[in-house]
């Protein structure tokens, strides 16, 4: 640990200790070595299971934090920015990895914007068993990043131009605390958190800039939080009541074409339309019809809840 940290990989953890391994291994394996790693344990998985994994890693880079209760995904990320060691901090997701370079990329990035909140990278698609999956999803997402390498989001035409998709991959995010300050995740969103707190720092005035280099792995998997909450519709509703909120503070801002885009919500409605589809073509009927009348019936979700 002679070396001064540059960067805190903060990885909050519920279970899934398998997957948990892999993450850890991607962050012992970055060519950068100047790094410091927090397991931010939240009691999903009682047994010490996560303790016992870094304790057998034994590298001194390496932390365990065990929350004195369990705190919830959207706080559990708030603890990982307080606790982290230096200004960079990443919110490594437990089931993903990082390809061996992605400190190398948002080191380089970060040095280049120093005024940046968030820099982040590109991400490749990975299966419950680390396998590349195509997802149409995130497919169509990467035909909206904005043009420039690096590219970058700031103001009004970068309010808009996340709110045609969410293009960002949020556990690519490097935050920069010094920039970031006490603003963090919004208590009550269980979903949307992410994109929530990006549009509100392009409200403030904050830029974030990428770049399409892809330097991380995500994994998709039925069992994840965003598969689950896709299906349940809490995803949808959440989309709905935050755009809706958007569309308001874009309004008073004046940023009309923000607004107009946020009042559209055209990328989320095609990708419940996109599931819909899917669920027939499988011949989902009763799941299809669920998200068709949540469709047609707009913020009134599914379980009648809107914010």
């Amino acid at each position: 640990m002679s070396d001064p940290a540059r960067i805190t990989f903060a990885i909050p953890y519920y279970r899934g200790l398998a997957w948990l391994r892999e993450t850890i291994e991607s962050v012992l394996a970055q060519r950068e070595t100047a790094w410091r790693c927090l397991v931010l344990d939240d009691g999903g998985e009682p047994g010490g299971g996560a303790e016992a994994l870094v304790r057998e890693l034994a590298d001194p880079r390496l932390r365990y934090l065990a929350n004195p209760s369990t705190l919830g995904m959207v706080a559990n990320w708030n603890r990982g920015l307080d606790a982290a060691e230096t200004d960079l901090v990443s919110l490594l997701h437990a089931d993903d990895r990082l390809a061996p370079d992605y400190a190398d990329v948002v080191l380089a990035l970060a040095a280049e914007h120093p005024r940046a909140v968030a820099v982040c990278c590109g991400a490749r698609i990975v299966d419950a068993a680390g396998r590349p999956r195509f997802s149409f999803a995130d497919a169509f997402k990467r035909v909206l990043v904005p043009h420039g390498e690096p590219w970058r989001l700031r103001g009004e035409p970068g309010l808009r131009a996340l709110l045609r998709g969410d293009f960002v991959m949020c556990p690519t995010l490097c935050w920069r605390r010094s920039v970031l300050g006490v603003r963090c995740f919004e208590a009550g969103w269980r979903q949307v958190q992410d994109l929530e707190l990006l549009t509100r720092l392009l409200l403030d005035g904050n830029e974030i800039v990428g770049t399409r280099r892809v330097a991380y792995e995500y994994r998709r998997h039925d069992e994840s939080a965003t598969a689950l909450q896709s299906e349940s519709l809490l995803r949808f509703e959440e989309e709905f009541a935050l755009y809706d909120r958007l569309a308001q503070s874009a309004t008073e801002r004046g940023w009309k074409g923000a607004a107009r885009v946020a009042q559209c919500k055209a990328t989320v409605r095609l990708h419940l339309g996109f599931r819909v589809a899917s669920d027939l073509a499988a011949g989902r009927v009763g799941p299809a019809w669920r998200k068709l009348r949540f469709l047609l019936g707009g913020a009134q979700g599914a379980h009648g809840a809107t914010r």
